[in-house]
Order: C-alpha cells, then sequence, then structure tokens
C-alpha cells in the first residue's frame, strides 16, 4: 500500500490533467508581472492549526514546487504537531512559527495563505490576504455572514488574486464524472437533490474560566466584538454559537449543498425555509442539532438539507451524501462514487473510487479524504500559477453557502424568506435584512 506522503504526491501530479477547466482572469501589464512563473516555488503560511490545519500542512508541504514557510496560530501548543506533520511529508525546510497573522501579511516571501481558522475569521483574512498580494485557500464556509462574501469576491477581483474555498469534492475527478452525466442528461431534467449529513455529538456546556498562558484569546477573537472567555469554547465548540460559527448548516451543510447547487445548475435561491432546534439536549448550543432547511430556485428546482447532529443513525447506508432525481431516474453519491437507479429505482450504473485514501471519511474533522484535499490543493496552486479561477472560485462557493446562511436567520426568525434569485438578497423583510451583516470589535471591520 503507498504510503501518505507517495500517495499525496503522485495525487498532486495527476489532479493537474483533472482539474476542471475556468475561465481566465482579464490580465493588465501589472497583473502579469504577479503571476507565479510555471517552475518557481509557491511560499505558502499555514493559519490555525487545530484539526484541519495541521493536517492541510502536511497536504501541502509534497505538492511540486511548493514550500511550506511558516506555521501561524493564536496557541502556542499546536506548533509541534504541526511541525511534525510538515516533517512527515518530508519537507527540507523547517517552517518558521507565528502567533500574529497580521505578521504573515507583511511577509512578501508568501505568495499564498491556507486559512482554517474559526469562521469569523474565515472572510477577513481572505481578504487581508488579497489586500496583500497573497493568494488564498480558505476552508468553507468562505464567511460568517452574505455581506463578508460579497467583500471577499469584491477583493479577490480588485486584487487579481486567486481565492479558493476548501469545497475539495470540486476536484474530484469520480464526482466530476458524475456531475457531468447529470449535465449530460443521463435521468432527464434534475429538478431536485436530497442532501443529509449525521453524527454523534455530544452535549456542551460553557463556564467562566481562565485564559490558558499559551492562548492569545483577543487575537482569537480578532474581528468578533469582545466576549469573556469561557472553558469549553475553544477549540472546537464555537461552531455551535453565532458569535463565531454557523452550526452544522455551515460547518457541514456547505459541502453537499455545493455538490446539489453544482448539479443542479442552479445559482442563487428565491425562497429559503428552515426548521428544527435543539432537540436531543438541554445544554448550551445556540444552533440546532436536528434541522430541515429546503433551498428553492428559479425554474422549479430544490434542495433540501437534513441535519441530525447528535443521533449517528445512517441514511442510505452513509453517514452524509446526496441523492439527484430526474425526470428520468436519479443518482446517488458520497462524493467517492455515484450510482444511478432508474424510475423504479433499479441500479443501472455504479463508478466507485478504488482508492482508499481518495474515499470519504464523512464525520473526519481533519480530513474527510485525502485524496481529494490534495487534488482540491494541486487545483489551488496550478491556478496561482497560470492565473485562472480555481475550481472552487470565491465566487462559486459564495454562492452554494447564501442560502445555508440565510437558512440560519430563517430558522432565528422563525419564518421563511423570500430572496432575489439574481444576488441571494433579502426581499421585503427588514428584520432579517439587518441580519445580512454583523457588527465587528472597533478597528476590525474588513476593507478592500
Amino acid at each position: 500500500m503507498q504510503d501518505r506522503r507517495a500517495f499525496l504526491k503522485q495525487m498532486a501530479l495527476a489532479s493537474a490533467g483533472v482539474a476542471v477547466s475556468n475561465s481566465i482572469f482579464g490580465m493588465s501589464a501589472k497583473s502579469y508581472r504577479n503571476i507565479i512563473g510555471a517552475n518557481e516555488r509557491i511560499h505558502v503560511a499555514i493559519i490555525g492549526l487545530n484539526g484541519r490545519g495541521t493536517s492541510m500542512a502536511g497536504t501541502f508541504a509534497p505538492q511540486k514546487d511548493t514550500e511550506v514557510t511558516t506555521l501561524c496560530d493564536v496557541d502556542t501548543r499546536v506548533f509541534a504537531k504541526a511541525l511534525k506533520s510538515v516533517a512527515d511529508a518530508r519537507q527540507a525546510n523547517v517552517p518558521k512559527t507565528e502567533g500574529d497573522c497580521r505578521k504573515v501579511m507583511q511577509d512578501k516571501n508568501i505568495d499564498a495563505i491556507y486559512i482554517a481558522t474559526p469562521d469569523h475569521w474565515h472572510a477577513p483574512l481572505a481578504i487581508m490576504g488579497c489586500v496583500a498580494g497573497k493568494h488564498v485557500y480558505v476552508e468553507k464556509p468562505l464567511s460568517h455572514n452574505p455581506a463578508e462574501g460579497e467583500l471577499a469576491i469584491a477583493a479577490a477581483r480588485k486584487y487579481n488574486r486567486v481565492v479558493q474555498m476548501g469545497a475539495q469534492r470540486r476536484s474530484a475527478p469520480i464526482l466530476t464524472e458524475g456531475i457531468n452525466q447529470l449535465h449530460s442528461g443521463v435521468i432527464g431534467r434534475v429538478y431536485y437533490a436530497k442532501t443529509w449529513y449525521t453524527n454523534t455529538r455530544k452535549a456542551t456546556f460553557l463556564k467562566p474560566g481562565t485564559v490558558p498562558a499559551e492562548l492569545n484569546y483577543d487575537l482569537w477573537q480578532g474581528p468578533a466584538p469582545r466576549r469573556p472567555y469561557q472553558d469549553g469554547l475553544i477549540h472546537y465548540n464555537w461552531h455551535w454559537f453565532w458569535h463565531w460559527g454557523t452550526g452544522e448548516a455551515l460547518n457541514n451543510g456547505t459541502h453537499e449543498v455545493d455538490v446539489a447547487r453544482w448539479g443542479l445548475g442552479v445559482d442563487y435561491p428565491n425562497k429559503v425555509t428552515s426548521s428544527g432546534g435543539r432537540y436531543a439536549f438541554k445544554d448550551d448550543w445556540q444552533t440546532p442539532d436536528t434541522q430541515a432547511v429546503t433551498l428553492e430556485y428559479p425554474d422549479r428546482k430544490m434542495i433540501l438539507w437534513e441535519s441530525s447532529s447528535v443521533n449517528g443513525r445512517k441514511i442510505e447506508g452513509e453517514d452524509r451524501g446526496i441523492i439527484f432525481y430526474g425526470e428520468g431516474g436519479s443518482l446517488r453519491t458520497g462524493g467517492d462514487s455515484y450510482k444511478i437507479y432508474d424510475l423504479e429505482g433499479k441500479l443501472i450504473k455504479d463508478v466507485s473510487s478504488k482508492t482508499q485514501e481518495a474515499s470519504v471519511q464523512g464525520r473526519n474533522t481533519a480530513s474527510v479524504s485525502l485524496g481529494m484535499d490534495s487534488m482540491h490543493v494541486a487545483d489551488f496552486l496550478d491556478a496561482c500559477r497560470n492565473n485562472r479561477r480555481p475550481n472552487c472560485d470565491v465566487e462559486i462557493g459564495h454562492k452554494s453557502i447564501v442560502g445555508m446562511q440565510l437558512s440560519n436567520v430563517a430558522w432565528r426568525l422563525g419564518r421563511e424568506l423570500h430572496l432575489n434569485p439574481q444576488n441571494g438578497h433579502i426581499l421585503n423583510d427588514k428584520e432579517a435584512q439587518a441580519m445580512w451583516a454583523r457588527t465587528y470589535e472597533p478597528g476590525w471591520a474588513p476593507k478592500i
């Protein structure tokens, strides 16, 4: 069996041939000078190292003509593990460590940044990176709120930077094949996509605490208005609190809804509904543990996302997945395979990944698929070298998350929202419109 390093190198090389082609940026003389030469080494900073970031440091390091130059985090306790991840990938040079992302932006030797911070930092950091002349790979969700997503698009375009959202299924060859089958009419007109996510999360209780000496809590909060430190919040449970996180809808729903939108060929929804609640436990979660979201689109199309965060019973035998329904049958996928059925439910085609490391481990918070990670990173790096838009360009990412962000608004207000399908903006609801953006700690509002 191939070891992890050999596999990642192989996938990085192979992915250049399977990446979906994209339109090329408009080019001025100034932007031409900013292109990274095809044979030049790309120097990358990894920002946010708890879990996902450390795994991805080991994915960036073995990519061809790439070097992880800097590891950045507000908690010094994570550096040893992240350094080991890079060393295990056999990178010759040892990255330097940095506690302040603002210093990373000032480093002119860094060509690109990878962001795996809490959600409230995603778009502000991505914008800072663009302003500083860095290309950006930002984990999902692209932003904490829709207004930030629009700012991130504007920053990418203004500074002519590659900005890729971490929707790695966009770079998976088998899934791309399945989506192309849908678009070619294999099941006729596709009108509905059912998506789901399950897990076995436990109750969360917060309590007043003392900030650990190793943690820069003020910088961890960054753009968010200041709140007292609480034990139990960091480094994961912030997901379930609106001030920093976006709930399961964006934490995991982003992936399946992105694929569903891709397959249906839709952009912004025209109606959003959301129901559910914190049903399983009476604890400190603010976001739902059980949720059903419907996103309705023009031309009689719809996406359903169903979440069961605390009951791990699988749906269709999978902990997460997507089923597309068409006039002539259905297509089911988990991301690493696809199956096509006729209208009677008879299986007529089954295409599965033959590579273990490319398979999906749906509840793994560090990496659901090392293979997909490597291919998505390779696509990003190729986009940087060739001044093109990546497989999950910032605008694609924004379109995939805005409906889910607004589903949270709908849930919090207890009513459906009607939207402009041209841009996703809320119609005729001032209270909901006020939740399109957020307030920031003074001096921290994103600027382009």
